[in-house]
């Protein structure tokens, strides 16, 4: 099995394929409390995370307020019973199922949609 997230349309490398599941990661290399990093085909970056439930997520992994990409080195955390990152840098929350900043509500990541695919 593999982790792929669901690219925006125009996203993809391949403009003439509406193949919009990105394979990133074997779900085993995600270790619940910690962050990865992945490559999308455009050039952005995707942060995935794992709950201790074993739910995936995936965000943007630039930071707004700093332009650094560094999200999936954030620590992660629960705030009213949702999950959030905090950057690594200056603190700021983001929630892992909608991207929203918990701590300033103007600013927002992208929300990637996570599934299992391959056998």
């Amino acid at each position: 099995m593999t982790l792929a997230v669901e690219l925006p349309p125009g996203r993809h490398s391949d403009r003439h394929s509406d193949r919009t599941w990105f394979p990133v990661c074997a779900p085993s290399a995600l270790v619940p409390g910690r962050g990865v990093a992945a490559l999308l085909p455009d050039g952005g970056q995707v942060a995935l995370f794992m709950d201790r439930a074993g739910r995936p997520y995936a965000i943007g992994n630039r930071d707004p307020f700093t332009g650094a990409y560094v999200l999936s080195r954030g620590l992660t955390g629960t705030a009213d019973g949702r999950p959030f990152v905090a950057s690594p840098l200056l603190k700021q929350r983001f929630d892992l199922e909608t991207g929203a900043c918990l701590d300033d509500p103007a600013v927002s990541v992208p929300v990637y949609r996570v599934r299992e695919i391959g056998s």
